[in-house]
């Protein structure tokens, strides 16, 4: 018999969760850097593509994660749980929660490869040129989104710097560039385990 085809969403489930593994529990410092981190994360997937509760919505039923991911409330629940976030309610994300979320960034920031592959060349071209990313229409219009955002949901957003936020943002794209890879799952599981979220000031 021919061997069975395993589509690109089936292979996501039977191999990418497996790297999602842990060597201890994180702790509660780092299971908030983990939140803060994965709400930037998409943030600026929100920012550069216009995704939306949705789209995020679909990937885990995609993924088969909507018993974890069930629906707008549980998603804004997940991403509320943000120490960085305005009003922040007492949901705790677990570890679950967490990989989850990892792969539904992955999977849509896979998606919109391309115009992330965009991104990276245009502001790799303007730091060349001696030019400021904003000078084009597409980075210009991520950084002007990521910055309404962020000062619409973040407690910290008022407070902050254009410039600051400009450069989270720039960082951040930087990073989806490497999720949206074929290794992205794991890049991004261990950048969380690794390192603090970025908190601008």
């Amino acid at each position: 018999m021919p061997p069975t085809v395993r589509t690109p969403v089936q292979q996501h489930q039977q191999t990418d969760w497996d790297q999602l593994a842990l060597g201890a529990q994180p702790d509660p410092q780092q299971l908030d850097d983990i939140k803060a981190q994965l709400d930037l994360v998409l943030l600026a997937l929100e920012s550069l593509a216009g995704i939306g509760s949705e789209a995020m919505l679909q990937a885990a039923e995609q993924l088969n994660l909507s018993h974890i991911v069930a629906d707008r409330v549980a998603l804004w629940r997940l991403r509320q749980s943000s120490p960085l976030r305005k009003g922040q309610g007492r949901k705790r994300l677990d570890v679950e929660e967490a990989r989850s979320l990892v792969l539904i960034i992955c999977y849509l920031a896979a998606e919109h490869q391309e115009l992330v592959r965009r991104g990276v060349a245009l502001l790799e071209q303007m730091a060349e040129q001696g030019k400021e990313p904003h000078r084009t229409a597409l980075l210009g219009d991520y950084l002007d989104n990521f910055s309404n955002l962020y000062q619409e949901r973040m407690e910290a957003g008022e407070q902050t710097s254009t410039q600051n936020l400009s450069n989270l943002a720039l960082k951040l794209l930087i990073d989806l560039f490497f999720y949206s890879a074929p290794q992205g799952v794991r890049r991004l599981w261990m950048t969380l385990l690794d390192r603090a979220a970025p908190k601008p000031h």
